[in-house]
């Protein structure tokens, strides 16, 4: 099997064009069902930016974008989807909500630190993302300091496997991600990319999120929009170094470069499904 891509569909105001929510969430069932088409294995649906400077939402207002389109993907009135779709969310209620609706992963940018988050989760079937940051979104990226980005923030990750272990999550429904761009500098960065197949060491999957992030225009020079070629180059990299799952905007590009990358690494076997 080789490494998965997942498809990022936002459910936030301005990701699209205005309208209200029954706009929001037609449009985010159409990228969705698009991002499978392009051939995306799973989907991570989101109502809350979380990138630098981002302001949070209230937990209503989080619910009322994102339950609508995992209820249109995966409600028992529709058809069986054909990918796993994963929330990405650090509010209970909101993982409550959508693990009701269908969801099969958590994506916690806060690692479950929260105990009812962790309650949420341990109480489900649902897998988890477990992410590293450094301080909130809001001000993650005035300051970053580590000693050594890398040993911290697998010590860091380690614990928080121990943790969900520890409330009864089983070791198979978890997966790490180092939070690329989450209270770290370009330096940080590229550590953690340079160096993450120390993170496989901890004995779960790996997620990549580097798609479209700022280190990836600080090296290029490239505004968000013109990341496409980089987001690919930094994904490859990625699942050579170990990733599993990469997170991503551009689906249909990433897949089309790990096609390659899955034949050129294929020792004799089936070519017919290299994704």
């Amino acid at each position: 099997m080789g490494p998965l891509v997942m498809g990022i569909v936002n459910v936030t105001p301005d990701s699209f064009s205005d309208g209200g929510l029954h706009l929001l969430r037609d449009a985010a069932l159409a990228h969705a069902r698009q991002l499978v088409a392009e051939g995306a294995d799973m989907l991570d649906i989101g109502g809350e930016s979380t990138r630098p400077g981002a302001q949070p939402v209230s937990i209503q207002e989080e619910l009322d974008r994102v339950i609508p389109v995992i209820e249109g993907l995966c409600g028992a009135s529709v058809p069986i989807f054909p990918v796993p779709v994963s929330i990405d969310t650090c509010k209970p209620e909101v993982m409550q909500a959508a693990i009701a609706a269908g969801a099969q992963m958590v994506n916690d940018i806060n690692a479950l630190q929260d105990a009812a988050a962790m309650n949420a989760v341990a109480a489900s079937s649902a897998a988890v993302c477990l992410m590293h940051k450094q301080g909130k979104p809001q001000t993650m990226q005035q300051h970053p300091h580590y000693q050594n980005v890398v040993d911290e923030v697998s010590a860091f990750l380690r614990e928080r496997i121990a943790a969900a272990e520890t409330a009864g999550i089983q070791r198979n429904r978890i997966v790490i991600d180092p939070g690329f761009g989450f209270g770290k500098t370009l330096a940080h960065n590229l550590s953690l990319l340079r160096e993450l197949k120390k993170l496989t060491e901890l004995g779960v999957p790996v997620l990549a999120g580097l798609s479209r992030k700022s280190m990836l225009g600080a090296l290029t020079g490239q505004d968000v929009g013109d990341r496409l070629s980089a987001s690919v180059a930094a994904a490859l990299i990625a699942v050579q170094r170990g990733a599993n799952i990469v997170r991503v905007h551009d689906v249909r590009a990433t897949v089309d470069a790990l096609k390659i990358w899955n034949a050129v690494n294929t020792q004799g076997g089936d070519l017919s499904h290299p994704h």
